[in-house]
């Protein structure tokens, strides 16, 4: 991981971003309270010493006793997890996720059992015409992987 460099990121919707120029370990963390919070099977989080918020501020929410996780009160993205050991954010807010690919598992009990198994489920390359075409037309409403001055982008009028 490049260390100095500056790392962006943020929500889906652009109202909250961050930047961080110094990262740790990146890691996916296999607690309940990650699969929850994530909505997914694991959750993918970096340590980050200096982060700051550069547009908007998250919400928080009090998970336990011992930790609160931050997440944009408007789309509902998921960004960080803080500790009296620091900020973690997660891996899938930076415009570049390559920047932390994780490093190491933890909190192994809670995996799902089906886990291992991931990565051989069958792929599926055929596409109907009509699959095709749905996603043809689709426009995402998220905000770019990069810094704006202004977003949503203002419409000229």
């Amino acid at each position: 991981m490049p260390q100095g460099e500056a790392h962006t990121g943020g929500c889906q919707c652009g109202a909250v971003r961050f930047r961080v120029t110094r990262l740790g370990r990146p890691s996916i963390c296999h607690c309940r309270m990650c699969q929850k919070a994530f909505g997914g099977f694991f959750g993918p989080l970096v340590t980050a010493h200096n982060a700051t918020w550069t547009r908007g501020e998250p919400k928080w929410f009090q998970s336990s006793n011992a930790a609160r996780r931050a997440f944009c009160g408007d789309c509902g993205t998921p960004l960080a997890y803080e500790t009296r050991f620091g900020l973690e954010l997660a891996i899938g807010a930076f415009d570049d996720p390559t920047v932390a690919a994780p490093q190491i598992q933890v909190n192994l009990a809670d995996r799902q059992p089906f886990f291992h198994g991931l990565t051989s489920l069958p792929e599926r390359h055929d596409v109907s015409d009509e699959w095709r075409d749905f996603m043809a037309g689709i426009h995402s409403n998220q905000h770019p992987d990069h810094d704006t001055n202004d977003w949503p982008p203002r419409e000229d009028t």
